[in-house]
């Protein structure tokens, strides 16, 4: 991650979320006009409709296009891992991170198939955050760099983003995110991750308990639960979301850690999150509660915990088909087929 990015608070981040553009009404207005023309009974595609009404109201054209979809996978390293929250040591996250490199990876044979552009971002692995069970993950100007740099995964033409993460931990970060900004018990939103045993749940359960103890400011503020219980990762997403609202992307989000991150904006702001679709439900326990509290429905739900983008990157097919249909498909009048018994 590169140390040359401008000097960004949370007031500035605040007021971007205050102005974020709203959907384009027009657009979207323009492709319910046409699905209701289109060869088949009303309703008859199901959310592939809804998807591509979506995708024109906030590509803010009609109809949209998904010949550039992105995926990008930020990486970093949580320094609560020590406490033996997963079932990998945090040197995995660099290992992994070549990996994808190297095209190894499943996310990279997803993109394959979805002719998507694959983009990895490391994020300071060689300094994990802080233990947050300890106090603060981050300070502030450091979650705001990080933010400003995930902006930057937004370039011109990019149609379609599909974002998702790597990091040894981040489920224990999303967990205490969670907890901290929506409430319950740690054991709610506290799954297996990686494949934990009993005993490295329980000690997980605890980090996350612990980490809420330790910050309650993130209770008052969803930046602050950012900061103080997430990780490098989390706060570049968020920041990719931020940056994608602007441009007019269209944003699908993968599992847990990376809707977590997303709820923040969502805390933020209700609408904050309105351009964006989850693409899978994880098998993460707290990834469905969380899918309740910012009121999303997964495209996909086939049992996936992988992370890395794989689930995003799966459901960029999902959307094609929906734009292809949508634009591609004749009228009742253009095929000459009657509309009436």
């Amino acid at each position: 991650m590169s140390n040359q990015q401008p000097a960004v608070t949370f007031e500035e981040i605040r007021a971007l979320v205050r102005n974020l553009p709203g959907p384009d009404l027009e657009a979207g207005t323009a492709a319910l006009q046409r699905e209701r023309q289109l060869t088949k009974p009303a309703g008859s595609l199901g959310r592939l409709e809804e998807i591509a009404q979506w995708m024109a109201t906030w590509q803010g054209q009609h109809p949209a296009e998904v010949r550039r979809p992105r995926v990008a996978v930020f990486a970093g390293n949580h320094g609560v891992a020590a406490r033996g929250v997963s079932a990998y040591p945090a040197e995995v996250t660099a290992q992994m991170v070549a990996n994808f490199q190297n095209g190894g990876a499943a996310v990279n044979q997803l993109c394959e198939v979805a002719d998507a552009d694959l983009r990895v971002y490391e994020l300071d692995l060689e300094n994990p955050t802080a233990d947050f069970t300890q106090g603060p993950a981050m300070g502030e100007e450091e979650c705001c760099r990080t933010m400003a740099y995930g902006m930057m995964a937004v370039e011109m033409g990019v149609q379609l983003l599909a974002l998702g993460e790597m990091g040894i931990a981040n489920s224990t970060a999303a967990a205490a995110m969670c907890l901290a900004m929506f409430g319950g018990e740690a054991a709610d939103w506290t799954g297996r991750g990686t494949g934990i045993d009993d005993a490295g749940l329980a000690r997980k359960i605890a980090a996350v308990e612990a980490g809420v103890a330790a910050n309650p400011q993130a209770k008052d503020d969803p930046f602050e639960a950012l900061r103080c219980l997430g990780g490098y990762e989390f706060a570049a997403i968020a920041g990719a979301i931020l940056a994608a609202r602007v441009a007019r992307v269209p944003v699908l989000l993968d599992g847990f850690a990376c809707t977590a991150a997303a709820a923040v904006l969502f805390k933020a702001d209700r609408r904050a999150l309105d351009h964006c679709m989850v693409a899978h439900r994880s098998v993460e326990p707290g990834h469905a509660r969380l899918m309740q509290a910012i009121g999303k429905e997964p495209l996909l739900d086939l049992g996936m915990r992988l992370g890395e983008g794989s689930g995003a990157a799966l459901a960029i097919n999902i959307v094609k088909s929906a734009v292809v249909c949508h634009a591609g498909m004749a009228t009742f009048a253009d095929a000459g087929v009657s509309t009436q018994g």
